[in-house]
């Protein structure tokens, strides 16, 4: 039922047709089940098992590579060519497109896991009215129209209007919808907002929500689908998981990359046309099928096969990192997202705030007689942790606090009146709450006032157990005191008094809202020497200004704690006694930001990040938190700054997208806003990180490019998030930007590397071909250099050390390409040596090695007529091991020294040590290990078409091999002349947002 909040009691109960005395009937039961179906979430299809694999491979390198494959596999069986060589190209390349399907079928059969984990927040069972008879029966069999009951502890299982309040009150936590810590009071009064949020629909009980307090009857108005939880599971499945930028660019760098293989492996066979009828192919047929075998290989070589296991290889280790700095990644391309993140949208409440309620400020009447009338105090500690001081106007520390009478009397009735616990979990090192979080607060500022006489003593309380230091004052004076009666906090009386007696006389305490308590006080206690005097009008505005300023300036949630003595012997309490009261004192608290928080506001700023502060919490608390937090620097009128959700939707386009590149902070959200803000500023195409902890974040949380889901929130967050943040702290969002930024550095780097590598080999293949000698390398080592030689190293250069400077430039483009123009240039140029000097190692072989048969260049590429003419060497020499072997060690020599390059990409060898990176000094040592290993080792030699090498030829391959050290050296030189990189720059907060008149325009 739409807008039922805005709809009278008797209005709801006439559209469903339904007696709120008798409920509904088995037939009417029948009918509304039949229209609005079960109280269930649907379970959405899965895609089928096969499809899920055919879509690992729907990739332009991948389909490329696979057709090589198949070729490869029929070629070798038209050739009638046996034996594992044969065939262990093809088989190859299918065994590392299977491993890279199979780790994406498990990716995917994980991704809707958090709309799954939806359920967990639906009631198993409700109270039910139907046929004049109150039923327990199973929430998925509610329809529209029922009359449910709940009470305190209660999920509530549909989204349902209230028509009773059977309490003084009912307060329901919400803070799966709204994130926010606060339980909401709840009336039947209905609303005549057009636009409503969660939070201002005060008489709708929300699926999933859990009632603290209170007992009432409820009509349900909305089931399944059609609840507040089934509104955030459509918007999770409308959802689409955001490509990372670096998945788009290597995409659009693959699409290059094909085209690219595709043009030079048609140039090689249709430049090798007049060749198909040499004698030694055996016809025009068999030699357009050996040239096409050699465009084939060119493609295997021009593929760098290495490519994705080495960039998920550098991702893994990057999360690795991460998770010590407690950023728990769940996605691995979300790694390298953090680096180009352009702006934060931030949860406010459990992500800038701690998410628990505690008490800041104090005032009390300090002496009506001189000095100043009120005492201010300012409280420090920031959590439930029973650990902290209390501090006089003046900054100075009270060693021992319980020796002023008005905060020993706080104490005494912030532990005496209220009904929550404290307690330590020492499975999560960590205080927990039980029960509302402003009055958990106030059992943490008695453990901060301590005791009176020695048990006050720090030393003393420092003793006990953290099980123990959680409510020791508290217990202490639940045990100095025997509750008697109580009287419920209500909304019309908003307070609550207890009556508590001890040695024959008896107290009643009470707090509430300070209008209401100040009104009916008519006496105050005094600070300096713990009398009671009566209040005067002087006073009373005094006390007045106080709250005004606690909650207005300093937007605190405010109480008044009182106390009154009672007849001796007197055991019952009414409202009527709740007067003539003794002011104790004025408690503000807030839910404070994180210690660490300004500070990394102020690293997302030097950056180039802007934060945005997202919350459904009200506009004032909210930017009051933000001017503490350091969001509002260097500002005064926060206008055109901070919006509500209803502000926000109420402006044009134009005047939206304006807004959006300024906007600090948006309040008043409901989760569909969310979502609706990080799709606005992509389109804008910023690169959005949305952070977040509840149920109610989970849909921007999967739209944003990298959703970050706090340790302690909701498991649906957590799995619709790509990295979770296990310490819950903001300030490792910025460790782990730089780490993504590092990463990203790291992963041009050894692209880079594989690249010219890559290159080099379709360089030397092609020169071989249009040269017209025979094959320089052929498939199997090519693919061992792909696989092994290059991955290894490429790996390495992922631990390349993280530039010190690296969170002081402003967040890349998206749209910046991972290879440009000039890296492009260094690529050709690096990988056109690569592959000169691997075919040099060849023709040097052949040609003028002493102990080779010293050809004339004319005999070498005139190979193939070799048994039509006569020669002083046999025609098997075109088949010797040895050259390839030259040429193959040649190319992983030069290749090793080409990583070297790659420790940095713009800086000099001689500045930069190879042993700065460790991981890549042992990486080359290996490969070349590797590599030794195949030509020593007779059936890897045999398996790899390779022979030992002498020392002569050892010479001569390092002779090609070092002068790319000296090539890149003189790359990099130019490049830092042309391209000088100044990263000693900050950005002020005019930096970050366009000036006004741009606005205003």
């Amino acid at each position: 039922m739409e807008n039922a909040y805005a709809r009278s009691v008797i209005e709801v109960l006439d559209a469903f047709g339904v007696d709120p005395t008798k409920g509904l009937t088995d037939l009417q039961v029948a009918e509304n089940s039949r229209i609005y179906g079960k109280n269930v979430l649907p379970q959405e299809e899965s895609n089928p098992f096969w499809k899920l694999i055919l879509k690992q491979f729907d990739d332009l390198l991948v389909r490329i590579l696979i057709a090589a494959a198949i070729i490869s596999f029929v070629l070798a069986l038209i050739n009638g060519e046996t034996g594992l060589s044969a065939f262990l190209e093809p088989s190859v390349i299918f065994l590392i497109l299977a491993a890279n399907a199979a780790v994406g079928v498990i990716t995917e059969t994980n991704a809707e896991k958090a709309i799954e984990e939806l359920r967990a927040y639906q009631a198993d069972v409700a109270t039910v009215l139907r046929n004049g008879c109150f039923s327990i029966l199973s929430a998925t069999e509610l329809v529209p129209g029922d009359i449910v009951e709940v009470g305190v502890g209660c999920k509530v299982p549909a989204d349902m209007r209230l028509i009773e309040i059977l309490s003084n009150q009912l307060r329901v936590d919400q803070a799966i919808l709204t994130g926010e810590s606060c339980s909401v009071a709840k009336d039947l009064e209905s609303s005549s907002a057009t636009n409503a949020v969660y939070q201002d629909k005060t008489n709708i009980l929300f699926s999933g929500t859990v009632v603290v307090a209170g007992r009432a009857r409820a009509v349900v108005v909305g089931v399944g689908s059609n609840t507040a939880m089934g509104n955030i599971r459509d918007a999770m499945l409308r959802t689409e998981d955001e490509i990372t930028p670096l998945k788009k660019k290597l995409d659009e760098f693959g699409k290059f990359l094909a085209k690219v293989i595709a043009g030079i492996c048609v140039l090689v066979w249709v430049v090798n046309i007049g060749h198909f009828q040499d004698p030694s192919h055996g016809g025009f047929i068999r030699g357009a099928i050996h040239y096409f075998k050699v465009a084939v290989a060119l493609a295997v070589a021009a593929i760098p096969e290495g490519l994705p296991a080495v960039v998920t290889t550098c991702l893994a280790l990057g999360t690795k990192r991460m998770a010590r700095l407690h950023a728990i990644v769940r996605s691995l391309p979300s790694v390298e997202t953090l680096g180009c993140t352009t702006i934060i949208c931030s949860d406010k409440t459990g992500t800038l705030t701690t998410n628990m309620m505690s008490v800041s400020k104090i005032c009390v009447v300090g002496s009506v007689h001189c000095g100043p009338i009120t005492n201010e105090y300012t409280v420090s500690g920031t959590t439930f942790a029973p650990e902290g001081l209390i501090f006089d106007a003046a900054g100075m520390q009270l060693e021992f606090t319980a020796q002023y009478p008005c905060l020993l009397h706080i104490a005494m009735c912030s532990a005496l009146c209220n009904e929550s616990i404290l307690q330590y979990n020492p499975d999560k090192r960590s205080y927990e709450k039980i029960g509302e979080s402003t009055e958990v607060a106030l059992r943490v500022l008695v453990e901060k006032v301590g005791l009176p006489g020695f048990d006050s003593m720090p030393s003393a309380l420092n003793m006990l157990s953290k099980h123990e230091r959680a409510s020791y004052c508290n217990r202490y004076w639940e045990h100095q005191f025997k509750k008697i009666a109580v009287l419920e906090f209500s909304r019309d009386r908003k307070m609550m008094s207890v009556l508590c007696s001890r040695k024959q006389q008896e107290l009643m305490f009470s707090k509430g809202a300070p209008e209401s308590i100040i009104s009916r006080c008519t006496h105050i206690l005094c600070n300096a020497d713990g009398s009671s005097v009566p209040l005067t009008t002087d006073i009373r505005n005094e006390l007045e200004a106080r709250f005004q300023s606690f909650a207005g300036k300093e937007t605190l949630r405010c109480l008044a704690l009182a106390l009154k003595r009672m007849p001796t012997g007197q055991q019952m309490l009414s409202y009527e006694d709740e007067a003539n009261l003794t002011f104790i004192g004025l408690v503000g608290m807030l839910d404070p930001p994180r210690e660490e928080v300004r500070d990394a506001m102020l690293s997302c700023m030097h950056a180039g990040i802007r934060v945005i502060v997202v919350t459904g919490d009200n506009k004032s608390t909210a930017e009051s938190l933000c001017r503490q937090i350091g969001a509002f620097d260097h500002l005064d009128d926060f206008s055109g700054y901070s919006y509500t959700a209803s502000e926000f939707e109420a402006l044009s386009p134009i005047q939206r997208t304006l807004a959006l590149q300024r906007m600090v902070l948006f309040t008043r959200v409901e989760p569909f806003h969310k979502k609706m803000l990080v799709e606005a500023l992509q389109n804008q195409n910023e690169v959005v990180a949305m952070t977040g902890d509840g149920v109610n974040d989970a849909p921007a949380l999967k739209k944003a490019d990298i959703g970050i889901a706090m340790g302690s929130g909701t498991a649906v967050a957590k799995s619709a998030s790509d990295m979770v943040l296990a310490d819950d702290n903001f300030a490792s969002i910025v460790a782990a930007i730089a780490e993504g930024r590092a990463i990203y550095n790291n992963t041009k780097q050894f692209i880079r590397y594989m690249i010219s590598s890559n290159i080099g080999e379709v360089v030397c293949i092609f020169v071989a071909a249009v040269l017209g000698t025979p094959d320089t390398l052929v498939p199997v080592q090519l693919l061992w250099v792909n696989l092994v030689t290059d991955g290894l190293p490429a790996t390495a250069i992922g631990f390349n050390k993280q530039d010190t400077n690296v969170m002081m430039a402003k967040p890349r483009k998206v749209n910046e390409a991972v290879v440009s123009g000039w890296l492009f240039f260094r690529y050709l140029v690096i990988g056109g040596y690569v592959g000169l000097a691997t075919i040099a190692g060849f023709i040097w072989w052949f040609v003028y090695y002493d102990a080779g048969p010293k050809l004339l260049y004319n005999e070498l590429v005139n190979f193939d007529t070799c048994s039509t003419r006569e020669t002083t060497y046999p025609c098997s020499i075109f088949a010797n091991r040895h050259p390839s072997t030259v040429s193959m060690t040649v190319l992983v020599v030069v290749e090793m020294f080409n990583a070297l390059n790659n420790l940095s990409e713009n800086q000099s060898l001689l500045v930069i040590r190879p042993w700065s990176n460790p991981w890549l000094v042992w990486s080359i040592a290996l490969t070349m290990l590797l590599h030794l290993l195949i030509l020593y080792i007779e059936p890897l030699s045999i398996l790899f078409s390779v022979v030992p090498l002498s020392w002569t030829e050892w010479k001569v391959v390092l002779y090609l091999s070092f002068p790319v050290l000296i090539i890149d050296e003189v790359l990099k030189f130019f490049s830092r002349r042309s391209r000088g990189r100044n990263f000693n720059f900050r950005f002020r907060r005019a930096d970050l947002l366009p000036k006004r008149e741009e606005h205003d325009k």
